[in-house]
């Protein structure tokens, strides 16, 4: 498939030929021009010449194993990565998360699952590739921006001055758009899931969000109330 018939490109890098071939394949046709690559070196060179805008990665490569190849790739790439894994070993997935991977997928899988799983990750506010500085990751929902990295929010380009747990709390829904956080959740994500107390200060700090977003309850254009479940994040429209 040339360039300009493909819409975004994918990088797929696995030593298992067959199946990295299976995987470009199903991308393919969801109209993905796709490149291949069986060991880490070739995909750390490919994902900077390339520049993909999602990369499926094993982590049993040889040699260069997974968790390198994208610890490398988030020095110059805030593309999309999903971990592929043999191993359903928890702290394998938890330091292939903690260094970059956006989602993680454990063979034997369904390519179908994995490309339908692609697509939730093409949703998320993401930077786009080459902003200024190279580590600026603003992510925007209307005239909100948010800076994971610097901790810098701006609601039509003027900053908004939140506490740090307030930032936390705005981040953990912006990192996850699609999901409805319960407050238990969201308690887990910002606080820790040691941690004991009222959930319903989440309710307070979200109050406090709001307002210094110029955001209402009854707006809802950035904190979205859900209903019987807890919080999810607004479009900004």
């Amino acid at each position: 498939m040339s360039t300009s018939q493909a819409a975004h490109r994918a990088l797929v890098v696995d030593d298992e030929r067959p199946l990295a071939q299976l995987v470009a394949g199903y991308l393919e046709r969801e109209g993905f021009e796709v490149d291949l690559a069986f060991d880490g070196h070739t995909g750390i060179t490919l994902a900077r010449d390339r520049d993909p805008d999602v990369v499926v990665l094993d982590l049993g490569l040889p040699e260069v194993d997974g968790i390198e190849v994208c610890r490398q790739i988030r020095t110059f790439s805030d593309c999309y990565v999903v971990m592929l894994t043999a191993r359903a070993d928890e702290v394998d997935v938890l330091v292939g998360l903690k260094v970059g991977a956006d989602d993680y997928m454990t063979k034997p899988f369904s390519p179908r699952e994995l490309v339908a799983r692609i697509g939730v990750l093409q949703r998320r506010p993401r930077r786009a590739a080459g902003e200024p500085g190279g580590q600026t990751a603003w992510w925007t929902f209307g005239a909100l921006r948010i800076d994971p990295v610097g901790r810098e929010v701006r609601v039509e380009d003027e900053p908004v001055a939140l506490t740090r747990t307030e930032f936390d709390i705005l981040s953990a829904l912006a990192a996850h758009p699609q999901r409805a956080f319960t407050r238990r959740a969201l308690i887990g994500e910002v606080w820790g899931h040691e941690w004991i107390g009222d959930e319903h200060l989440v309710d307070v700090h979200l109050l406090h969000v709001r307002r210094k977003l110029g955001d209402s309850a009854a707006e809802q254009k950035y904190v979205r109330t859900v209903r019987g479940v807890g919080y999810r994040m607004g479009t900004g429209r």
